[in-house]
């Protein structure tokens, strides 16, 4: 989450989770501590940014089959992401709180065998630790997605960047950009 303070800006790398409310883009909601001066700050910012980044990955040149043709060809980074634009609104309020760790613990939870719950701990232990954190909450203003995976590529580039993509070796999200770059690719 990007933020405009008299400091200058400012990058808390904030979980946020979307959350449906009726209105076109949702809210996001989440917490900081309350040691962080984000939520201090808060008040006369016109709008915060938060940003989404998915798979992204390095594209060398040596993949592309219009090498051998001349070899004007350079590297270049594939990447997609999701700007979300709105207003930070604090909440100073441990019900408000409790609600939204509970909440983010059962999605984070839901796919372990035996998935463990804000109410698993004691109660006084989690009442005291809800003291240190603040609530926040981005109802979502506008939405920017910005995304290249080859698509200003020729045919038989793509489908290059799609077979090194999924050479073995690779880590991270390489699998998932190729399955962009095929997805978006008139192969």
């Amino acid at each position: 989450m990007v933020t405009l303070s008299s400091d200058g800006l400012t990058a808390n790398h904030i979980p946020l989770h979307l959350q449906a409310d009726g209105s076109a883009f949702g809210k996001l909601v989440g917490h900081v501590a309350r040691a962080n001066p984000v939520w201090h700050d808060a008040h006369g910012l016109a709008e915060v940014l938060a940003i989404f980044q998915g798979p992204n990955a390095y594209i060398t040149p040596s993949w592309y089959a219009t090498k051998a043709d001349g070899g004007k060809v350079v590297p270049t980074w594939n990447y997609a992401v999701v700007h979300a634009h709105g207003p930070l609104v604090v909440k100073d309020d441990p019900q408000w709180v409790r609600a939204q760790l509970e909440s983010m613990t059962r999605q984070h939870e839901a796919s372990r065998p035996q998935p463990w719950a804000v109410e698993d701990a004691p109660r006084e232990f989690t009442d005291r630790l809800l003291q240190a954190i603040v609530g926040i909450e981005i109802p979502i203003t506008r939405l920017q997605g910005k995304w290249k995976v080859s698509q200003n590529q020729p045919a038989n580039n793509r489908a290059s960047v799609i077979d090194g993509l999924t050479e073995p070796g690779h880590t991270g999200s390489a699998a998932d950009m190729a399955a962009l770059v095929a997805a978006h690719s008139p192969i």
